[in-house]
């Protein structure tokens, strides 16, 4: 890699990646998550000095250390020239190359097509390029969305996206390595990545982009698109004006009677532990959104926006981890905390503690020949809460659809039955579940995966084959 070194810094809980590149001396971070700390600790492990952070867009899926960072290292901030920000930075167009070292060099290649002044930073080694960072625009295998900014302007945006991952390709050599943000589970990818890492000439013969003609791309891209988290509304005019050092330090605790007030008024009373101990028992209101799982992409997008959320946590490692992740999407602080179990949130007061029901797909065929299994209430409803695309493709004949992000909104259009709930793996699904058992629904959680269905014998139907029909 002519001397300069890459250091992925994975945030698998929103799909994200950033990157510190190094030769040894001196460093460039880019697209740097809210939680500094961790990209701090990389470099003082590999004693480098971090003289420039980069952005390759305004984030619509995160708030940015990057402000934060630059502060705090002394660092040039890169960002795009043309973007209106509201904080004092380096305005990078282009064609412009900046000199991180002797060694190493940033080339700005302007990408737009997931945001309208994206930069890809092509990086220059003594002997020449060694890859490129694409953030939002080639993605493995795939490409950024295009409709965050407002679907009036995704079309053109795909034009403009197909036109950018061209123009990468055409820049660069076969070998060289490509570094995106997105892709690895972010709603900010049109498609996940298919692969773990790549280059331009793996992307020459995989990517729908450098494949398809752009009338053929355009079409395919924009019918892939489903909905995207409604905290992504809040991110990009966060960014503009700029976040500074986020506060990671304990959340306030909560009392049990404390707790017993925030339920009964309605709040948000988030119970981290997996899901199959919330099914075991948990205190009677609170919701389950386990750190087993993707909890802040769809706690964020279902609460309230700027509503007070309190966790409770087995511990205190628990909840620290869930402060972190929901501060990267700018819920800054939770309203308080408990740690422990149950009981002792309910302070020993057995009333205050509920179970959930739990089945598999094998139950629910069981139950719908009239043999509920270990004394499971029959199935009246059975609702699917995937997402959008997922129901098109296929799902259980005569299940009801309201997509997880909408059901908090939509409860009434439920019936007032007993409810079998479920998604493609169970997290989704057990999230849902308690938010019908909170609205008082008599609820079975199965917690099973989507793929299991057809061969426990229910029946599968699709919209496709409908629409062939």
């Amino acid at each position: 890699m002519s001397g300069i070194v890459v250091e992925v810094v994975e945030t698998s809980s929103l799909g994200d990646r950033s990157y510190l590149a190094h030769d040894g001396q001196v460093a460039v971070v880019v697209d740097p998550q809210r939680d500094i700390d961790r990209v701090l600790a990389v470099a003082g492990r590999l004693g480098v000095r971090i003289t420039h952070v980069a952005e390759t867009h305004l984030h619509n899926d995160y708030v940015s250390g990057g402000l934060a960072l630059a502060r705090v290292t002394g660092a040039t901030y890169l960002v795009a020239a043309a973007d209106e920000v509201a904080f004092d930075r380096q305005p990078v167009a282009d064609g412009e190359k900046i000199a991180v070292s002797a060694w190493m060099t940033l080339a700005a290649v302007a990408t737009p097509g997931h945001t309208f002044h994206h930069l890809s930073y092509v990086v220059h080694g003594p002997d020449g390029p060694v890859g490129v960072f694409t953030g939002g625009s080639l993605l493995f295998g795939t490409t950024g969305r295009t409709d965050l900014l407002g679907q009036e302007h995704a079309h053109d945006l795909a034009e403009q996206q197909h036109a950018s991952v061209r123009r990468l390709a055409d820049l660069l050599p076969d070998g060289a390595h490509v570094w995106p943000t997105h892709g690895f589970g972010s709603f900010c990818s049109a498609t996940q990545s298919d692969a773990p890492a790549s280059t331009i000439g793996r992307e020459r013969r995989v990517n729908p982009a450098l494949r398809l003609e752009t009338d053929s791309f355009v079409s395919e891209t924009l019918a892939g698109l489903d909905a995207y988290p409604a905290y992504y509304a809040h991110m990009g005019v966060r960014n503009a004006d700029g976040a500074d050092l986020v506060d990671l330090t304990q959340a306030r605790r909560a009392d049990p009677d404390e707790l017993r007030q925030r339920i009964a008024a309605g709040e948000w009373v988030v119970d981290l532990r997996s899901r199959k101990a919330f099914a075991q028992l948990h205190l009677t209101g609170t919701l389950s959104f386990g750190l087993d799982g993707p909890m802040s992409t769809w706690l964020g997008w279902m609460a309230p926006w700027g509503a007070p959320i309190t966790l409770l946590g087995e511990s205190a490692e628990q909840v620290a981890d869930a402060q972190r992740e929901l501060a990267r999407i700018g819920i800054d602080r939770p309203a308080a905390a408990a740690t422990g179990v149950p009981q002792q949130w309910a302070d020993g007061d057995a009333a205050r503690l509920g179970e959930l029901a739990t089945a598999t797909f094998a139950d629910l065929a069981a139950a719908r020949t009239g043999a509920p299994p270990r004394g499971l209430p029959a199935p009246e409803v059975v609702l699917d809460v995937r997402m959008g695309n997922e129901w098109r493709a296929d799902h259980l004949a005569d299940a009801v659809h309201i997509p997880l992000p909408d059901l908090p909104r939509r409860l009434d259009e439920v019936p007032e039955a007993t409810v079998w709930v479920h998604c493609g793996s169970g997290y989704r699904a057990a999230a849902a579940a308690s938010l019908l058992q909170r609205a008082g629904r008599r609820v079975v959680h199965i917690d099973d995966t989507y793929a299991t269905a057809r061969d426990a014998g229910l029946t599968i139907v699709s919209d496709h084959e409908n629409a062939r029909r």
